[in-house]
């Protein structure tokens, strides 16, 4: 099969993915927006008994570990912040699209969250470490946790060949995303890119999602979460938290963590953090321990 029937075979799957509940767009389209009130949020959300009860599950879990139960929904949404609730919307929502096991044919499906719930939190607190702007932060989450997204389809879709992808890199040792495009022609940044495009994610989704294997190609006005994503993405393979196919990782050029004023002794001073967030993290997002 040649690259474009691969293409193909991708972007169908992609265009035969459900689309995002109404209310999530609507909740993504009304924080976009600079003007919008906790009150606009609230319209949305209350209508949507699930969304609903994400939010008021978040804000009432251990996470936050608040003393007194937040019963408000305007209330938790003003103490999460409205970045924070339309990322825990996008989330869910996507977690329960892809979250199956009929979709990881040559990944573990486990392992795959669990690195990319890895890459999120690790990219949230390199996020605090470069002192990003506070409601921002979140956005640093999601990026991680979507990173490698494009992964999905091609195990869907092309298992044997991805199987042939993981085999090539564990013999030469090098990395998958360079065994990938050995094997198919195509790597899961490009089918990740059709998807966040597809989903309407976002530019700086789109840039992480893109280049966390080539930040130091990397010429866009979305720098330090795409720097960030990548020393994420390389923490989270060399310590092995979850697993995503890539025993050998290509590690991001020097540059990249001196810009971000990280090291593997910050990364280690972090890793007990980062475990902490992610069993945090699985609560709110409904997945199993």
């Amino acid at each position: 099969m040649d690259k474009e029937n691969r293409l193909k075979q991708i972007a169908g799957y992609i265009n035969k993915m459900p689309s995002l509940p109404i209310s999530v767009t609507k909740v993504i389209e009304i924080c976009n927006d600079p003007r919008t009130s906790p009150a606009d949020l609230n319209r949305v959300i209350r209508v949507d008994p699930v969304l609903m009860g994400n939010v008021m599950k978040l804000i009432n879990s251990a996470y936050y570990g608040l003393s007194d139960q937040v019963t408000s929904l305007v209330r938790a949404i003003i103490m999460l912040g409205i970045n924070t609730v339309k990322n825990l919307s996008l989330s869910t929502a996507i977690l329960g699209t892809l979250s199956t096991k009929d979709q990881f044919q040559a990944l573990n499906m486990d392992g795959f969250w669990r690195h990319s719930l890895c890459v999120g939190a690790a990219a949230k607190l390199i996020a605090r470490h470069i002192k990003v702007d506070q409601k921002n932060l979140e956005n640093y989450f999601i990026a991680g946790l979507l990173h490698d997204i494009g992964k999905i389809p091609l195990n869907n879709k092309l298992p044997g060949e991805y199987l042939q992808a993981i085999s090539i890199s564990d013999r030469k040792h090098q990395s998958l995303v360079k065994s990938e495009t050995e094997a198919m022609e195509i790597n899961h940044t490009e089918s990740g890119h059709l998807i966040v495009h597809s989903w309407k994610l976002g530019e700086e989704i789109k840039d992480a999602v893109v280049y966390h294997h080539s930040p130091e190609s990397y010429e866009g006005k979305n720098k330090e979460i795409v720097y960030a994503i990548a020393a994420a993405n390389y923490f989270s393979n060399y310590f092995e938290i979850g697993f995503s196919g890539d025993r050998y990782p290509e590690k991001p050029q020097e540059f990249i963590f001196t810009e971000l004023g990280v090291t593997v002794d910050w990364f280690e001073g972090i890793e007990e953090t980062v475990n902490e967030e992610i069993n945090k993290a699985k609560i709110f997002l409904n997945m199993k321990k």
